[in-house]
């Protein structure tokens, strides 16, 4: 029989990994709600309707997205990013009569039928924020401080930040022909990018082929055609961000490739990954109204954590917080009071970690040693018939006896001491 392994284009995320994935999901759960954010969580998948209704001319529509029918027929869709999803949510459920503003974050899996590298998987993980119901350049600048604030509480610096403007609808019709006027006579030159020339011409610009690239450098820039509100919209949001002391370059060429954007849109970079783009947004104020709901302005972002996770291994080690007792014990009678003992303390707010190898004390207390332990808690033969426990501290080697009842009667006396030790490590 072959050996089952996990199919093409998904990976399983091992204990040592976790620990990164659970540093980035405590440390941004608690910027998000300081910014007064509430987490959103809707389903993975959704009916295809809600993903076709975005863009024709979005490359996962038809071609990356993971689609299939129920046996009720239902044409259902994985879903490919979390921006709809939530629309989707926020019209169903009327959030928008809750309050003039709705702050919303989600944390997930997202599916794409594409090939696979090791920063792009066909399940992969994303972290967003949605602020719905503020056209405010304040909002624009708002979202883009929490995901730096995000990104540098993580530790990592060596970022830049590009921000652009696409201004609304009719400035990017203008613009998009444009561009298709400049690459018409380019056009053999631009394989495979030709497709989206009269499809979606702004994509063009994503293209990591050369000679496209060379061909590009020198197109029009979309902020020749931004009409003078959309100009003194961008140029607020750069004061804010001046003001804030958010460094930015303007780069015309951050487009984005979904056809909702509107007016800002920005990109968080990293030149230390093959696939730079830590995290990407922007302005969507037409969506809301695409999908059925009432016009509504809004901005967000998206942060690939397959990326992040590979950014802060190269670079970041987590704080992990030391175990506080390792408990070895052999007997029947040993380990009984060793298992009580272990979930004493964990009731108590300790972390435990209770050896159920059943080897020998010796192969035990290597393991206690590995674990990285504060402290060792030792129940034998002798103990077990005393109703007592032996204490060893791992960094002094000090150890001491004592009945059971009175160790649980010390738990504030030990945790002191526990966090006495740590700091002084």
């Amino acid at each position: 029989m072959n050996t089952i392994q996990a199919l093409h284009g998904t990976r399983d995320i091992l204990p040592e990994e976790v620990v990164y994935w659970q540093w980035v999901e405590t440390t941004t759960r608690e910027i998000l709600m300081r910014a007064a954010y509430t987490e959103i969580r809707t389903p993975i998948f959704e009916q295809a309707d809600l993903f076709d209704a975005l863009s024709e001319n979005t490359d996962f529509i038809g071609k990356e997205i993971y689609s299939f029918h129920d046996k009720d027929e239902n044409s259902i869709s994985l879903r490919p990013e979390g921006t709809a999803g939530v629309v989707r949510a926020v019209i169903e459920h009327s959030l928008y009569t809750q309050g003039a503003v709705q702050r919303l974050w989600y944390a997930g899996a997202m599916f794409r039928y594409e090939s696979p590298s090791v920063v792009r998987q066909r399940q992969f993980h994303q972290l967003g924020v949605e602020v719905l119901g503020s056209g405010e350049a304040s909002s624009d600048a708002e979202v883009i401080a929490i995901a730096c604030d995000i990104l540098q509480t993580l530790g990592l610096n060596n970022l830049r930040l590009e921000i652009n403007s696409v201004g609304i609808s009719d400035n990017r019709k203008c613009y998009e022909s444009a561009i298709i006027d400049y690459l018409k006579p380019y056009e053999q030159d631009l394989d495979p990018s030709q497709q989206y020339l009269t499809r979606n011409p702004l994509r063009i610009f994503d293209s990591k082929n050369p000679r496209t690239q060379e061909i590009t450098q020198n197109a029009p820039s979309i902020l020749d055609y931004l009409d003078f509100f959309s100009q003194r919209r961008f140029e607020r949001v750069q004061q804010l961000l001046s003001d804030l002391g958010i460094a930015y370059t303007v780069n015309s060429r951050v487009l984005r490739g979904l056809d909702y954007y509107t007016h800002t849109t920005f990109e968080i970079i990293s030149d230390d990954l093959e696939q730079a783009t830590i995290c990407g947004g922007g302005r969507y104020d037409n969506l809301v109204g695409q999908l059925g709901g009432s016009q509504m302005p809004a901005v967000g972002w998206a942060i690939g954590l397959e990326r992040l996770i590979l950014l802060l291994q190269q670079f970041q080690t987590p704080f992990l917080p030391k175990l506080d007792f390792y408990i070895v014990s052999k007997g029947d009678l040993a380990e009984s009071q060793a298992l009580v003992l272990a979930q004493k303390l964990r009731i108590l707010g300790f972390s435990v970690q209770l050896d159920l190898s059943g080897n020998g004390f010796r192969k035990q207390f290597t393991q206690a040693e590995r674990s990285g332990t504060v402290a060792c808690l030792i129940v034998g033969d002798e103990e077990a018939k005393k109703k007592t426990v032996k204490l060893k501290w791992m960094a002094t080697k000090q150890q001491e006896s004592l009945a059971q009842v009175e160790f649980l009667a010390k738990s504030e006396e030990l945790r002191q001491q526990i966090v006495t030790l740590n700091t002084n490590v």
